[in-house]
């Protein structure tokens, strides 16, 4: 490696790990780079200007706000009502109302925080009441949250195809089989909890019950089926789209639920502002750092040192992927993506393994650190929410750590999980 690699990369551990963020740190670096390889420091100013041209990040602030207004304006309520309607009266029916509300509000918030946020303050302490502890309740809802960035739209997934320069439509389509195994599995661990602990299933409701719930949820469900619909009906862009879920979220809460008040649209602006400008910085001043590293040839470099180590494809899968969980629970998703997209991406040609189910393995890896210390961004909010230490927490989270793990290894060794629906609808 050249002595401008091992300053860059030796440089962004010490770095990181004497807390400089990482925004910062990347920036530094860039500077450094391009000083120690004799480039024009322009380029720096260049590099920032081409990472904040890109048109699909402007996707980003979209769903950030349109996630913000659905909880605002109550259609996250609701949909977590309709759940309940539905499947309140099973063996672990509240649990699993609780998975399918994450389900919804994930298909259109793309935010894995925002998703234990909106459902967990609702279906806590729902679930304690009904005889679920309190650290299940908010494990279940830490879970819930990565259900966020698998299922569309997905915030990871469009800073994914934008640092791989794949389509974004696809890589989202690719997410929706591991998004529902997931919720899949959640639902098992729900029935065997419930049974374990002999909590008594929700009276079953009466079909008007059911109706009244549907007809009041109404606008809330066709949120993802407007934006989701629009995407793949050739309607509009994802980005367009972005903006379409929101100015949605922002006519329902204002105009049919009424939960929303004009007063409060300036707090809720500022809070999706604040979220948006850290994702962001973060990319632009990456690109910067993404040139440098690509112009010194590192990620090649670093892909010959892993298959080195081996040529069995199955084993490096493993390897990577194991890499890929230990860095999602120390570092946050965008600046672990940014870091390692050219390493990956070069990994990924020489193996063969195909671009969207390699974004897709990214992306849920990384999702999967959103609920593992000591950086899970869900765990945080739940334990915030909950009232609860974040150690008690995490004690009730293996089960459902077991359920997202296998579905790591699902997309991993098994290709048709994320290939065979963007192959049928392409």
């Amino acid at each position: 490696m050249s002595e401008v690699g091992i300053v860059l990369i030796s440089g962004l551990f010490i770095l990181l790990l004497m807390g400089v963020p990482i925004a910062f740190t990347l920036g530094i670096l860039t500077a450094v780079g391009l000083w120690m390889a004799d480039f024009d420091q322009m380029i720096l100013v260049q590099r920032l200007l081409a990472g904040s041209a890109v048109t699909s990040l402007i996707a980003i602030p979209g769903f950030i706000l349109a996630g913000d207004l659905m909880t605002a304006g109550g259609l996250s309520r609701r949909l977590v009502r309709i759940a309940s309607s539905l499947f309140g009266h099973f063996t672990g029916g509240l649990s699993m109302s609780t998975v399918a509300a994450g389900t919804f509000f994930g298909a259109i918030s793309g935010s894995a925080p925002a998703t234990t946020a909106a459902v967990g303050s609702i279906m806590i302490n729902e679930l304690e009441q009904r005889g679920y502890s309190r650290g299940y309740g908010a494990a279940l809802a830490t879970s819930i949250g990565p259900l966020g960035q698998m299922i569309p739209p997905s915030i990871p997934m469009i800073i994914w195809g934008v640092l791989a320069e794949e389509s974004i439509s696809k890589l989202f389509l690719a997410g929706v089989v591991p998004g529902l195994l997931a919720a899949g599995g959640f639902c098992v661990v729900s029935v065997l909890y419930a049974r374990k602990h002999k909590i008594q299933p929700e009276k079953r409701p009466s079909g008007r019950d059911v109706l009244k719930a549907l007809r009041e949820g109404f606008w809330a469900i066709m949120a993802p089926v407007v934006i989701l619909g629009g995407i793949y009906g050739g309607v509009f862009t994802p980005t367009e789209a972005s903006m379409v879920g929101a100015l949605y979220s922002l006519v329902i809460g204002l105009y049919v639920y009424k939960d929303l008040q004009w007063k409060a649209l300036p707090g809720i602006l500022m809070g999706s502002l604040r979220t948006t400008t850290v994702i962001m910085f973060i990319i632009v001043v990456a690109y910067g750092f993404a040139w440098v590293i690509a112009s010194e040839q590192i990620p090649s470099q670093i892909s010959d040192v892993l298959l080195s180590l081996t040529s069995n494809p199955f084993v490096l899968l493993l390897l990577i992927n194991l890499m890929l969980l230990v860095l999602g629970a120390i570092m946050d998703t965008v600046s672990a993506m940014v870091i390692l997209s050219g390493v990956l991406i070069s990994v990924g040609l020489q193996i063969g393994l195909d671009p969207i189910q390699l974004g897709a393995m990214v992306v849920i890896n990384f999702a999967v650190g959103m609920v593992t210390p000591p950086l899970g961004y869900s765990l945080f909010v739940a334990s915030s929410i909950s009232g609860l230490k974040v150690e008690q927490v995490a004690r009730h989270l293996w089960p459902f750590l077991v359920v997202l793990l296998a579905v790591v290894a699902l997309v991993a060794y098994v290709p048709a999980v994320t290939l065979w629906l963007p192959g049928l609808v392409g």
